[in-house]
């Protein structure tokens, strides 16, 4: 524990390169699997999922939602592999700013919660629940306020032509410009709030277990402070995200999506959702999220914590 202690020596700029670089690594390794997870969320109310040919021609694949498989060979064959990775220039924008919040921010938040909560002035030496809750939530909302206009075109770029809107984008300047022309500042900040519950949840579950999980299994000498360890807390980490973040996101990814007018708001969104598709349509496109988020907190945990032993290392040298 005295490696993890130590992390508040390092700068800040370091914390929030490393944390950024990081989740973009991670968003790389597994934005497909987001992109899939975009489209079976906004497939529903008994339409079929569109997807765009080649030739600009709208097809409809089956009444009936595809699963994660089929969704990504419909996604290939239809529009080409180059689909599955809309929205990708975004999504990168998203994680050097979101990640770099939420992630590069908590142990110094965290740490300043314990010393006015608990007395503790320990650096990330707390060990109470609600310190890192607090510090989980703080960065989590926080970075939404940062990172939201990147969320929107990410998710606007990887719906393609499923969504109510008949405006496609052909790069994400054009869609940032496209958005602010037409929608004004707040459409760049729709789906806010959600998004701020969405990811509030997301950093705790995500972030906070992970720091719990890792806590335990380093206490009880299960697991040295190294890769297995790593994993291990990370795959946990990912199951409690998917199962807590799952029906916040899909209404956020809904109303991200959604035209100008759609719906009176956020909770008319999840409404609407519950009375016309029934509680399942809360944790659709379950499957690639659990995939996904698992997978993604395997590469940013161990991604994250070998620049962390790269810092020590050079604070080390100095």
């Amino acid at each position: 524990m005295k490696q993890q202690a130590s992390s508040d020596e390092f700068p800040i700029w370091m914390k929030l390169l490393s944390a950024g670089t990081a989740a973009c690594i991670a968003d790389l390794a597994t934005f497909p699997l987001d992109t899939a997870k975009v489209r079976m969320q906004i497939a529903g109310e008994s339409r079929p999922l569109l997807l765009a040919s080649a030739d600009g021609s709208m097809l409809a694949v089956r009444n009936a939602h595809p699963g994660l498989l089929r969704t990504v060979g419909n996604i290939i064959r239809l529009e080409g592999a180059r689909s599955l990775y809309g929205g990708l220039s975004a999504g990168l924008q998203r994680q050097m700013c979101f990640a770099s919040i939420r992630l590069g921010l908590y142990d110094g938040v965290k740490s300043r919660y314990a010393g006015i909560i608990d007395g503790n002035n320990r650096s990330g030496g707390s060990k109470s629940i609600f310190v890192r809750i607090a510090a989980g939530i703080t960065t989590g909302a926080l970075a939404v306020l940062f990172a939201q206009p990147t969320d929107v075109v990410k998710v606007r770029l990887q719906a393609g032509s499923i969504g109510r809107s008949s405006v496609r984008y052909s790069s994400t300047l054009q869609a940032y410009k496209n958005i602010a022309a037409e929608e004004g500042t707040r459409g760049l900040w729709k789906g806010t709030i959600p998004n701020i519950s969405r990811n509030a949840i997301v950093n705790v579950a995500e972030i906070v277990c992970y720091d719990i999980i890792k806590d335990f299994i380093l206490e009880r000498d299960y697991l040295r402070d190294g890769i297995p360890c790593h994993v291990t807390a990370a795959v946990a980490a990912g199951l409690c995200t998917t199962l807590a973040a799952s029906p916040v996101d899909v209404v956020k990814t809904r109303y991200m999506n959604s035209a100008r007018g759609e719906y009176k708001g956020v909770k008319d969104c999840a409404v609407r959702m519950m009375m016309k598709e029934g509680p399942s349509a809360f944790y659709k496109g379950f499957v690639p999220s659990f995939t996904r988020l698992v997978s993604w907190n395997i590469v940013l945990w161990i991604t994250y914590e070998q620049f962390k032993v790269y810092a020590k290392k050079m604070n080390g040298d100095q």
